[in-house]
């Protein structure tokens, strides 16, 4: 029985060896195992290092300006409403657009930086002189609007005391000397016959911008009635009488003159000077006081130094 079978000690150390022997070789499996996994994340990190990361968009791409500019517009003209101006100054035509909501100031910041006229030397009219403290939309400015700008540049002002200004206010002085218009003849024989009793209502001692309608029931020369219109956007004086009008380019006007109507101060008589010469003075009468300053800057296109 010896001989069939080991002794109960040595099964037991064969089994403690077979058992041992399948603990040594199963971690060899495991091991086997890891050397894999570990093999696969190199190759993996190798894949991933080859994959390089997506260049930031450059600047120039058409998606990144088309952000840029909508985040320009939420956050600048978005919700303004603009409109198409023509601002005219000394016969030249600027076109522009400009905020709706904007006042009266800005355009004239805006017009400074278009014709370098300081905004203390302009006069901008649309339907009459334009409110510095009202907005566009407030004096009703619509799209397509004609802007008259009148005024001088700094260089005009230096160049005031020329020559031949000094020739003119010699010229104006010696006329000072005359007796008044009013009491020559020529002048006289309209004059008496009294103020016209359509003539517009005057306020004396006050200085307003050119009303919306025309200048009427007023005398010319030959007592006859006449009527004035100032056509901004043409840039023209329109010099109506029963018989026919005259369209005049406010350029050919060579000179403005005007003299209060004694015992009448409220009301001047006043002449256009179409010629080189006295001769060629179309006078009005009854001329209402508050607008003989708004006539000369429009029709000269200048400010008036007295």
């Amino acid at each position: 029985m010896a001989a069939a079978g080991a002794p109960d000690g040595l099964e037991e150390a064969g089994m403690d060896t077979e058992a041992e022997a399948a603990a040594a070789e199963a971690p060899a499996r495991p091991l086997r195992c890891v050397e894999a996994e570990a093999a696969a994340a190199e190759d993996t990190c190798a894949a991933r290092g080859s994959l390089q990361p997506a260049p930031a968009q450059p600047p120039g791409d058409p998606a990144a300006r088309a952000s840029v500019s909508n985040g320009e517009d939420a956050g600048g003209g978005a919700g303004r409403d603009l409109v198409d101006l023509r601002i005219i100054w000394n016969k030249t035509k600027h076109d522009v657009k400009f905020p709706l909501d904007s006042t009266g100031f800005e355009l004239k910041e805006k017009i400074h930086s278009i014709t370098g006229l300081p905004p203390a030397m302009q006069k901008v009219m649309y339907k009459g002189l334009v409110p510095e403290d009202k907005t566009l939309r407030e004096i009703k400015v619509t799209s397509g609007a004609k802007i008259m700008v009148v005024g001088s540049t700094i260089n005009d002002v230096l160049a005031v005391n020329t020559p031949k200004d000094a020739a003119q206010q010699d010229a104006k002085a010696e006329e000072n000397k005359k007796e008044p218009l009013c009491r020559q003849k020529q002048h006289r024989k309209v004059l008496d016959k009294g103020k016209p009793e359509d003539v517009m209502p005057s306020v004396k001692g006050a200085q307003e911008r050119l009303p919306t309608v025309p200048l009427s029931g007023m005398y010319n020369k030959s007592g006859g009635k006449v009527r004035l219109t100032f056509k901004l956007e043409q840039d023209q004086l329109w010099i109506g009488t029963k018989e026919r009008t005259e369209k005049l380019p406010m350029g050919s006007i060579k000179n403005v003159v005007s003299e209060p109507i004694e015992g009448h101060e409220d009301y001047h008589m006043m002449a256009f000077q179409l010629g080189p010469t006295e001769a060629s003075y179309y006078w009005v009468y009854w001329v209402p006081t508050q607008y003989v300053d708004a006539i000369k800057d429009t029709v000269l296109g200048k400010w008036q130094y007295f």
